[in-house]
């Protein structure tokens, strides 16, 4: 009966000590600036950590795939949801960067390689993305992304890496000089990985065509104006549509597109039309239904 109560006891201090560090920018200079929707400021922006000026149409992405093919490792695709790709800056001129600043290079397995410019990426070999995570004490976190957020051929972290990496760094709200004062190493890391999760979150693809009786079939295939069409009709705008072999017939990829009004981190998301063609046929596209032991329940 002692031990029982001094292993309590350790489980309450183990508890109380556990340590939740914020990861939220310093937006203190963005009270009484001019509110303003990313590209369609009339007025020149004077701070980039108010109002995504570097990367200003942000594309909400999501996956689906079939399979992992790391099934015995448990790593699992979210039954009854489309998996999260990532949010993918472009620039108000139809430009975009990639791996925009190499001192936060955490990608072991950068793709590309070599920028345009020539620039050789180097290969990430510290610590993983996972330990930053845990160092803020989002483990609710970890477990969404492990649950949502999925690489195939690859363990999930190195698919985040990647995401910060070469993407996050190219969006003027997530520089270091927005967390200051105080700014706390990886804190700019964390608070881009909730920001994908919680703008993930504002599209629940799978269900919004599973409700017009639009589901994943191994044996009837759909238009891209079926698709389209229950997209449009829950969002207001026209998101790219994806797909993959040569005659663009197998539906794996849909991206959302904005314009923000504040940061990324905590701003409205106005949701736009896509402004690139859909590599998909206009007839005969498949949905795939998943490998069965591709998947596994989750909380939504």
């Amino acid at each position: 009966m002692l031990h029982l109560v001094i292993l309590g006891a350790l489980l309450v201090v183990s508890v109380v000590h556990a340590k939740f560090y914020p990861t939220y920018p310093n937006i203190k200079t963005c009270v009484g600036l001019p509110v303003q929707y990313s590209c369609e400021n009339t007025t020149v922006v004077t701070d980039s950590c108010c109002n995504v000026v570097r990367g200003g149409l942000v594309l909400q992405a999501q996956y689906w795939d079939t399979y992992t093919d790391l099934e015995s490792h448990g790593q699992l695709l979210p039954k009854g949801s489309w998996s999260i790709h990532g949010l993918l800056p472009v620039n108000c001129d139809g430009t975009f960067g990639q791996y925009c600043d190499l001192n936060r290079q955490y990608d072991p397995k950068p793709s590309p390689s070599t920028l345009p410019n020539g620039t050789v990426i180097t290969p990430y070999k510290g610590r993983s993305v996972r330990k930053y995570i845990q160092e803020f004490g989002r483990s609710d976190l970890l477990r969404y992304m492990d649950a949502f957020w999925i690489n195939q051929g690859a363990p999930n972290d190195e698919l985040w890496a990647r995401e910060f990496s070469k993407h996050g760094t190219c969006t003027s709200t997530f520089d270091v000089a927005c967390y200051e004062p105080g700014y706390r190493e990886h804190q700019e890391v964390v608070n881009f990985f909730e920001t994908v999760v919680k703008v993930f979150q504002m599209y629940p693809t799978y269900d919004m065509l599973a409700a017009a009786g639009v589901l994943p079939s191994n044996t009837t295939t759909y238009t891209r104006a079926q698709i389209a069409n229950v997209l449009y009709s829950q969002t207001g705008a026209d998101p790219w549509l994806g797909c993959s072999d040569a005659n663009g017939s197998v539906l794996e990829e849909i991206w959302y597109f904005h314009h923000v009004l504040g940061t990324e981190q905590y701003g409205h998301f106005k949701t736009l039309d896509s402004i690139t063609p859909s590599t998909c046929a206009e007839t005969g596209i498949w949905y795939y239904e998943r490998t069965p032991k591709s998947e596994k329940a989750v909380s939504h």
